[in-house]
């Protein structure tokens, strides 16, 4: 029984920072280097095989050009509940970036098309 069985947490983490960096277009080498973490460990976070530090999921937040607290969402460290709706948008986030039907390209689409509707009336409130 491997660690990715035990924790399907993990496994969605690292499910979900791939899939971020895929759509960043960046490499797992590349963001190695942007996060100081060797790509050999983040191979692991992106397959669920070990639970990243605070620094390492800041690291990699800020490499991949996402809110920290999306990020640790993600990782279940915090839950968003300091905004209304934020629950919903994390939701919305996920099945955005886990949708097999969408290219990366769409995804990151969407995603930015989505941010910009929930950014502005969060603006404007």
């Amino acid at each position: 029984m491997t660690t990715e069985d035990d924790d399907p947490g993990m496994r969605q983490l690292g499910e979900y920072i791939r899939l971020q960096r895929q759509m960043a277009d960046l490499s797992l080498r590349g963001m190695a280097e942007l996060t100081k973490v060797s790509n050999a460990y983040l191979s692991q976070v992106e397959r669920g095989l070990h639970q990243p530090s605070l620094r390492v999921l800041q690291a990699i937040a800020e490499a991949l050009g996402i809110p920290a607290d999306t990020l640790l969402a993600q990782a279940g460290v915090v839950h968003g509940a300091s905004e209304p709706g934020a629950e919903s948008r994390s939701g919305t986030e996920e099945a955005i970036s886990s949708d097999p039907a969408l290219t990366p390209e769409e995804r990151e689409a969407l995603l930015r098309i989505y941010r910009s509707f929930v950014d502005g009336r969060s603006a404007s409130a």
